[in-house]
């Protein structure tokens, strides 16, 4: 786009013809507030009304987010007629809000809160009454309070966009008008893929996860051997937390040592699962490849894709993978081998899994091994900073302490890239490579299948035979690639399908990332922090001496001391489903 002179305050400046005032004047160095709108072209409907600003020419004043820049404009941000106006907004919003600040899990991520401050709302300026208030958290995932939502539409536009799905909307009228699924249905009646980006998106306490951070201290408190894991791009993301920029270096080691001091009894790296999960899946799509089996076959780590699946294309249930996601097998392999060597009873192990991941809290209810659960409780990376800081525990004072080694400790650099979108598929085409050849590719990195597109393809020449893979984030994009393998049209061997955009890294438990709470962050386009976080995973390949799976020798241990082979009977048992719910197709 060209570049264009705009005036904002009586100073010149030249932006990007693309832009909305409010993100120009986010470029050049003002923060004008807002609520409804979220990233570049997200959501900019004008709702809130509390990003107004004068722009000389315009008959009043006009919403910031919905109003492009134009050659020679000139904008007003700091008249007293478009401060009155903003702080108005905010005022009557917050009549209609629930104000249990204190009590609500966003309080220090709260975007109403930031903007009330920052426009000088006064205390009680409009009285009025909360909107019919629900609070439903009758599922594993997500809970819903409509006395905190603001109507901002932000989550309704987020699940049509990134997913395609569309299952929340406006409910009723004028003053009983409230957020919800169809007919004001429990999120557990509808064909919600539980991948909470309306999570990530909404500005208040209005949608959450639901916490399980009780579970994990009852535990403790009973005295259950509670042995805790964390998934690969936790590394990437938990310091933000603590209010590093995103992009951080790996913290891993100041994780385990907050997790050792919160008094788990081992920490373990779900990475080491990853490599395991690698093992499985190659060789199932080997098998396939090599018999002529049901192709392309779809990867199966992404609980949020596997809901999808079941719920909109569960006539493809053949093509999915049979393998569990890694913190699943992890628990299982944590709860037989390893309860079988440390001469541990299982049903004595409490197995938490910290995750990027809302959904895995409803998938670990899925999982069972001979009636004992796989995983017992599910923290997202804001919970276990939740535990971390009400301990007392002072991040930047940490040291940097191993994983536990006993028995399950390596990791390759393969399973460091399994947060990221496309890493599940090489480090599968890693060991896939190997195995066809029995020799490593000398590139390492299939670099084809990696970037932040949604969608990407490649074919892989394996000395001869043509191996064509795609990758897909967010369910919005793999409708069309799922249309075409029911009609005989794809020409893909093997589909990595991610159910949050980008993969794990934006995944709907990480840190919340909102350009107005991050005034330090460069994040003149939103999108930019995943490419931060995606960097911080493959430096951790790059640096690493083992980056397949198949060449780790915990692994390698794993499968001659226990489980023979991949894809034994044994194999089988513990670490691939049983099959998937044709039923929830009904939901549709």
């Amino acid at each position: 786009m060209a570049e264009i002179n705009i005036k904002i305050e009586g100073h010149d400046y030249k932006v990007d013809s693309s832009l909305t005032v409010l993100e120009a004047a986010r470029v050049c160095g003002y923060n004008i507030p807002s609520l409804c709108s979220y990233g570049h072209n997200e959501n900019n409907i004008a709702s809130c009304r509390v990003c107004l600003v004068e722009v000389k020419g315009a008959r009043g004043l006009v919403a910031s987010c919905a109003y492009p820049v134009n050659e020679g404009m000139e904008i007003t941000i700091s008249s007293l007629k478009a401060v009155e106006a903003r702080r108005a907004s905010v005022e009557l919003i917050l009549s209609n809000h629930n104000k249990n600040c204190q009590q609500c899990r966003k309080n220090g991520n709260c975007e109403l809160l930031n903007v009330a401050i920052t426009v000088g709302a006064r205390e009680d300026k409009y009285q009025g009454a909360y909107s019919k208030n629900t609070y439903e958290d009758l599922g594993d995932t997500l809970v819903r309070d409509t006395s905190k939502c603001i109507l901002c539409g932000r989550c309704v536009v987020r699940c049509k966009e990134a997913q395609g799905i569309g299952v929340l909307g406006l409910e009723k009228r004028g003053f009983n008008t409230i957020l919800a699924p169809a007919q004001n249905k429990s999120f557990k009646d509808v064909p919600c893929i539980n991948c909470g980006q309306c999570v990530n998106v909404c500005p208040t306490g209005a949608l959450m996860e639901k916490d399980e951070i009780w579970r994990v201290d009852e535990a403790i408190r009973q005295g259950k051997k509670v042995i805790v894991q964390t998934a690969p791009a936790v590394r990437a993301t938990i310091a933000e937390e603590f209010g590093h920029l995103i992009g951080t270096k790996n913290e891993a080691g100041r994780l385990v040592a907050a997790l050792h001091r919160l008094g788990f009894y081992r920490v373990f790296d779900t990475d080491y699962a990853a490599d395991l999960t690698i093992m499985e899946e190659a060789h199932e799509f080997l098998h396939r490849f090599t018999t002529d089996g049901v192709l392309p076959m779809f990867t199966s780590c992404s609980p949020g894709w596997v809901n999808y699946m079941e719920f909109y294309h569960s006539d493809l249930i053949p093509h999915v993978s049979s393998c569990k996601s890694p913190h699943q097998m992890m628990g299982a392999i944590i709860k037989s081998y390893y309860a079988e060597k440390h001469n541990l009873d299982k049903n004595d192990i409490f197995v938490v899994s910290v995750m990027p991941c809302i959904c895995k809290k409803g998938e670990k209810e899925r999982h069972y091994v001979d009636g004992v659960k796989d995983v017992d409780a599910v923290l997202t990376v804001r919970e276990i900073a939740r535990m971390i800081k009400r301990n007392g525990i002072n991040w930047n004072k940490l040291p940097y302490e191993d994983f536990d080694n006993d028995l399950l400790h390596a990791a390759s650099g393969a399973g460091h890239i399994f947060g990221v979108s496309g890493g599940v598929m090489e480090a599968a085409l890693r060991t896939a490579y190997h195995a066809l050849t029995n020799k490593e590719y000398e590139g390492i990195k299939f670099e084809q299948v990696r970037g932040l597109k949604n969608t990407r393809e490649a074919s892989i020449n394996i000395n001869g035979t043509v191996v064509n893979v795609a990758v897909v984030s967010g369910m919005a994009n793999a409708k069309p690639l799922l249309d075409a393998v029911r009609e005989g049209k794809s020409p893909y061997h093997f589909i990595e399908f991610m159910g949050c955009p980008g993969g794990c890294i934006n995944g709907g438990g990480q840190p919340y990332v909102k350009p107005a709470l991050l005034p330090n962050e460069e994040l003149n386009i939103l999108d930019t922090y995943l490419a931060k976080r995606a960097s911080v995973l493959y430096n951790e390949d790059d640096k690493n001496s083992l980056r397949q799976s198949h060449n780790n020798p915990d692994i390698i241990a794993l499968y001659n001391d226990y489980l023979g082979e991949p894809n034994s009977h044994k194999a089988h048992h513990l670490l691939h489903v049983q099959g998937y719910n044709k039923d929830r197709a009904r939901f549709k």
